[in-house]
């Protein structure tokens, strides 16, 4: 995780997926940051390659519309034109290598020439999963995944990794069977947002907060990822996946890992991903019967968000009309070891909530009452950090404190960081950072083959009970709620509740 290297390694990015969703919204706006930041190396080209056949010219118009629409500045013309000049296209059926990657090969080598770039490549694999193995095998067949003469060879695979337990371990086999581990970054893009790489830095870079995270001072710990949209245009996929498979081995686990792991040696690739390993290996796999007490399930019926009334799951386009599909899912989890025993960590996630938030809420233990038995003070303020990750980065410390009278009495008072008042605004789609780990060779912040495969290991359980036993209640809360009672009985049952931070 080391900041040393300004300027990324002159390399060629190619994106498979090039025309798709991914790439106009997300990625091409993350290399104009990084270039407008000087984050760029200066000798840097694209190659893009779709399905769709269109000549180098159409794809450069296509981009640059695409900057003027999905930027949320207008572009620097000068960058813009930087960006036209270095931008190629190929297309074909990415099945096809008798053409499609001869195509591709002659056109890369043509680049490095055109823009003296060395023989550094890195693939972006914006393509459905199932293509992940096939593509890359294709891509080394080629001749285009050898690394010779000190130049480098990346891959970048969109989540998901895998569909539950076996497919990962399966997919991992295969591509290392073609790769080195060394070669192959798992992306989650949740791992790009300043304010989960910001957590590493507060707990062990601030002598106050890491002596007492630990089971002696913390009560529990809940995390929540809530959207406040529907499934959109992506009903087709999410029917046969659900909050489950889509959220949790991913986006969650890491936040699970980043808060809880032990301090790595150093901030090396392996050190970090060797101590986050160790927490999803401590995370205590559920039982049959564990998975009927400790999770729960839903999916949103019709009901109103802004004042404006929003279909049900089973409304919403390529949705089966008796789907079982889960839009919500809540897990209480225990970690076996030293530092969390018999701390909760309550996770959730869900759609068509009532606001677009993810946070992390480490509550403390109450204090004791001895003090104020005697005083006006009913009940003592209990103190909480709450991680704010989306979509306002920072961070809160909420904790009492007197009212000003004559007599004692406790209110309860929050101190805030947030990203945006003291350092101002941060353009960011939270690719940035990924993409030049990626360039610089820097692992930390993608997934390791072990790392995926325990995460699947925690959820598959649950997927099979699920599987075994059909929701019958679907669907059981209103699209802009919390989600449903059953997720507020998880936590009652333990003396809790959940924190539904919503400003």
């Amino acid at each position: 995780m080391s900041d040393t290297k300004k300027t990324a390694d002159p390399c060629v990015m190619v994106i498979f997926g090039a025309t798709g969703d991914l790439t106009k919204r997300k990625l091409f706006p993350a290399l104009y940051n990084l270039a407008k930041e000087d984050f760029l190396p200066h000798t840097f080209a694209i190659v893009g390659v779709g399905r769709q056949e269109m000549t180098t010219d159409e794809f450069r118009k296509l981009v640059v519309a695409n900057f003027k629409e999905f930027l949320p500045h207008p572009p620097d013309p000068k960058l813009l034109k930087w960006f036209e000049e270095r931008v190629y296209y190929t297309g074909g059926d990415f099945d096809d290598d008798k053409k499609l990657f001869p195509d591709l090969k002659a056109m890369i080598a043509e680049v490095i020439v055109a823009h003296q770039i060395p023989e550094n490549y890195f693939y972006y694999l914006a393509t459905p999963p199932d293509l992940f193995a096939d593509v890359a095998g294709k891509i080394v067949k080629s001749g285009l995944g050898k690394e010779e003469n000190g130049n480098w060879r990346r891959f970048i695979f969109e989540k998901p990794f895998g569909h539950d337990l076996e497919s990962a371990k399966s997919l991992n086999a295969n591509l290392l069977k073609i790769l080195k581990e060394r070669q192959i970054y798992r992306i989650d893009h949740y791992l790009g947002k300043e304010t989960v790489q910001n957590i590493l830095v507060f707990r062990f870079g601030n002598s106050i907060f890491e002596p007492i995270w630990n089971r002696n001072y913390i009560d529990h710990v809940q995390i929540t990822v809530a959207e406040k949209l529907g499934v959109e245009q992506r009903g087709g996929y999410y029917d046969s996946a659900g909050a489950l498979r889509d959220m949790i081995p991913n986006h969650i686990l890491q936040l699970v890992t980043l808060t809880a792991m032990e301090p790595p040696v150093s901030f090396e690739a392996d050190a970090v991903r060797d101590e986050q390993a160790k927490i999803l290996h401590a995370i205590q796999l559920l039982t049959p019967e564990g998975v009927l007490k400790c999770s729960v399930r839903g999916q949103y019926g019709e009901g109103k968000i802004d004042d404006e009334v929003v279909p049900a799951y089973r409304s919403e386009e390529k949705v089966a009309p008796f789907s079982n599909t889960e839009t919500y899912a809540a897990l209480k989890l225990s970690i076996d070891n030293w530092r969390w025993a018999d701390v909760p960590f309550y996770i959730r996630t869900g759609k068509r909530m009532p606001e677009k938030r993810s946070t992390i809420i480490i509550q403390f233990k109450q204090a004791p009452f001895i003090l104020f038995r005697d005083t006006p003070v009913e009940k003592l303020t209990t103190n909480r950090i709450v991680i704010h990750i989306q979509p306002d980065e920072g961070i809160t410390l909420h904790f009492g404190a007197k009212i000003p009278g004559p007599i004692v009495n406790m209110g309860a008072v929050d101190m805030d960081f947030n990203y945006l008042d003291h350092f101002g605004e941060q353009v960011s789609t939270g690719y940035e950072r990924l993409l030049f780990d990626c360039m610089i060779g820097d692992a930390t912040l993608f997934q390791r083959a072990d790392m995926v495969e325990a995460g699947w290991s925690i959820v598959d359980p649950i997927l099979d009970v699920w599987k075994a036993l059909p929701a019958r209640a679907f669907p059981n809360y209103p699209a802009g709620t919390w989600g449903p009672k059953d997720a507020d009985q998880l936590l009652e049952t333990d003396g809790r509740a959940w924190k539904n931070i919503v400003d």
